[in-house]
């Protein structure tokens, strides 16, 4: 168990409010029936060691003035702007090392001076903000732990302070404590200032960067307070690699009056440990590690700019649309190394949640869904047509980023050796492979809240009434009970009766005797973007009697008053095309809105259940083909030249009578014990 000194700073509550800032409820947009608000909660900025390296020098104010609609510059000097604003937006620098790379590069502070940090001086020099300083800036960035792991000598007092304060990175040298701590209370007083409620939401957020300690596996959490108030410094991966250890730190915060969230996110590279059927040191999974789990981490983060994680082909390998945002290298991996998907993607940690469950360990996995940019520009980048990537310099430009085939002086350019580089050669030329080919413009976090205020957007997250989207604003409503297939699609009280007698996404059915759930699904285009092809649910249900898992994918609403197919549970092609050459789309096919209700034709009230949905847009452009085109080329041949756009609800979970007493095969050993005795 961690120990947590008396003088831990991470545990000394600090107020980080701004004078004169409104707090007044219900707002001008209040509505009991829940309004949709899009935002980002995975945004980096110059603090974040990974950004500054590559040239973002983006502050968090930049950041949040981005989000609001104002036009902001890459690292590359072009403008980056959102075609429209977002409701809510966090900034999540890395806690491990906040804002020392900065400082290494300052030559006016003490900490530049450490030995080993040298190559970091002046880096972002506007000189210095090209292509070409590419290589030397991953150089960097590889050596950065170098410089990072240099502790004192064990005789060192600052060995002695890190001992009594519980705080490990004052035995570092090239750590100061108070260039640490001013960056987090930049991070915090800007966060408190863009603060607009009732019109932009904020919060106070940073990211706990971990990994396995053997094979790399990512272990990632943004960390998300609802409040004005923090902790003095954030908990970082310095601390303890352990994510049970951060959330035994959330807990003692919120003892002190200061709830939060912490997001997992990018579980497609962790190797599959990010759902892992044990605990960190390899212990049995129990209920209260369920509940301790859940109370800190009810929703996870499930589509970003480094790949989807709803499902993986070996995992869904009857889903047709599986193969979609597929990034499976390991978070980090130098070289580019293999993420096993078990255990890595959303889908298949509801069913281990369920077989957990019903092995009376408790459900760990049972959390609701959002979606983020994790931009290390300050600005997400969630539109196909107007694509900059994620990381600043390296990955700015369609040659850095593999859409369009590099020049001879670039080749010539390119690391040796092991770095997970290599290329690929095609008629039109030599493409590169650094992974960013795989990436994606995505996404947003989608809620329903009653207004747009730190204390309703968080209530949102906290009972996963939440949605995902790969970067475009298409809303998704999903109501479940045993009455929802009565209610009045043309109902204008549609979603108040829906909230009267259903469950809503993130929520619960209770199993009452034999009667059958049916479900309310209600999804709209995004004004900008394609329109709506089809609405599925994804259901996942274990067998009552070994819990051996099903998955099945159902068409429920159709475009254009298409019928779903009874026999394959799929909608006819409704005949939505795509222009290569010009990226047209077809804009006279497809739906505005999808609605539907539709009742379970395999249920069974003994089996545990989830059902989410997903929505599915007409084909467009990718963004690597948007990338040719505008060079007057042909796309990339060896990956996708279009995507679908698409939406993914929370889950309702449907839960057996009895589904809280013991297993069966523990059943069965107290019948003996009973027996014997």
């Amino acid at each position: 168990a961690l120990f947590f000194g008396c003088t831990d700073s991470s545990l000394e509550i600090k107020d980080f409010s701004v004078e004169n800032k409104s707090t007044s409820s219900p707002s001008k947009d209040y509505n009991e029936e829940r309004n949709a608000y899009f935002g980002d909660l995975h945004v980096h900025t110059m603090y974040s060691f990974d950004a500054y390296v590559f040239g973002t020098t983006a502050s968090p104010d930049d950041a949040y003035r981005f989000a609001k609609g104002d036009t902001i510059k890459h690292a590359l000097g072009f403008d980056m702007k959102l075609r429209e604003p977002l409701d809510f937006y966090g900034v999540t620098d890395h806690g491990f090392y906040l804002g020392m790379i900065r400082a290494w590069a300052d030559t006016s502070t003490e900490v530049s001076k450490t030995p080993g940090v040298e190559s970091f001086h002046n880096m972002n020099r506007p000189e210095n903000l090209t292509i070409e300083s590419s290589a030397e800036r991953a150089n960097s960035f590889r050596g950065a732990i170098d410089a990072i792991v240099n502790p004192y000598p064990w005789y060192h007092p600052k060995i002695l302070q890190a001992y009594l304060s519980n705080h490990v990175s004052l035995a570092l040298r090239s750590f100061d404590d108070e260039i640490h701590k001013s960056a987090w209370a930049d991070i915090a007083r800007s966060a408190n200032e863009h603060n607009d409620p009732g019109n932009f939401t904020t919060f106070i957020a940073y990211e706990y960067t971990t990994s396995t300690d053997v094979e790399n596996g990512n272990l990632h959490r943004n960390v998300i307070f609802n409040s004005s108030s923090a902790p003095e410094r954030p908990f970082s991966r310095i601390d303890s690699l352990n994510p049970e250890d951060l959330w035994s730190w959330m807990d003692q915060l919120r003892d002190k009056g200061i709830d939060s969230i912490a997001m997992p996110h990018n579980s497609n590279g962790s190797n599959g440990q990010m759902f892992e059927m044990e605990t960190f040191d390899g212990s049995a999974l129990g209920l209260d590690y369920a509940e301790t789990r859940m109370r800190n981490e009810p929703i996870v983060e499930m589509t970003q700019v480094k790949g989807t994680s709803d499902t993986h082909p070996l995992l869904s390998p009857n889903d047709e649309f599986a193969d979609f945002g597929i990034y499976d290298s390991r978070i980090g991996s130098f070289p580019r190394t293999y993420s096993f998907p078990a255990g890595g993607y959303v889908r298949d940690a509801f069913i281990k949640g369920m077989v957990l469950e019903y092995s009376a360990q408790g459900n760990p996995f049972k959390f609701g869904l959002i979606g983020a940019s994790d931009s290390h520009t300050g600005a997400g980048a969630y539109s196909e047509e107007d694509y900059w990537s994620k990381i600043g310099i390296i990955d700015g430009t369609p040659e850095g980023r593999g859409s369009v085939p590099l020049s001879e002086l670039q080749v010539d350019q390119l690391p040796q050796g092991g770095a997970g580089v290599s290329v690929t050669e095609t008629d039109q030329g030599t493409y590169a492979n650094t992974g960013f080919e795989t990436w994606g413009a995505s996404g947003l976090a989608g809620v329903w809240a009653e207004e747009n205020t730190r204390d309703s957007i968080f209530s949102a997250m906290r009972r996963k009434e939440t949605f995902a989207t790969t970067g475009n604003r298409m809303k998704v409503r999903f109501f479940g009970g045993f009455e929802t297939n009565q209610l009045d699609l043309n109902d204008e009280n549609l979603v108040k009766a829906a909230y009267a007698n259903s469950s809503t996404m993130g929520g619960e059915i209770l199993a009452d005797g034999d009667k059958v759930p049916s479900f309310l699904v209600w999804a709209q285009r995004d004004k900008h973007g394609a329109p709506l092809q089809r609405v599925q649910i994804i259901k996942g249900s274990i067998n009552q009697f070994d819990s051996s898992p099903t998955e099945v994918i159902y068409d429920v609403a159709c475009s254009n008053g298409l019928e779903v197919n009874p026999e394959t549970n799929r909608c006819p092609d409704n005949g939505a095309r795509v222009d290569i050459e010009t990226c047209a789309f077809s804009k006279d096919v497809g739906s505005a809105e999808l609605k539907a209700t539709w009742t379970d034709p395999d249920f069974d009230p003994n089996e545990r259940a989830f059902y989410y949905v997903r929505v599915l847009e007409n084909p467009t452009c990718r963004w690597s083909t948007w990338d040719a085109i505008k060079r007057g080329l042909a796309p990339r041949p060896d990956i996708h030249d279009t995507i679908q756009e698409r939406a993914w609800s929370s889950p309702i979970w449907f839960v057996p009578t009895g589904s809280n007493e013991l297993a069966p095969a523990q059943s069965m050993q107290s019948d003996l014990a009973e027996y014997v005795e």
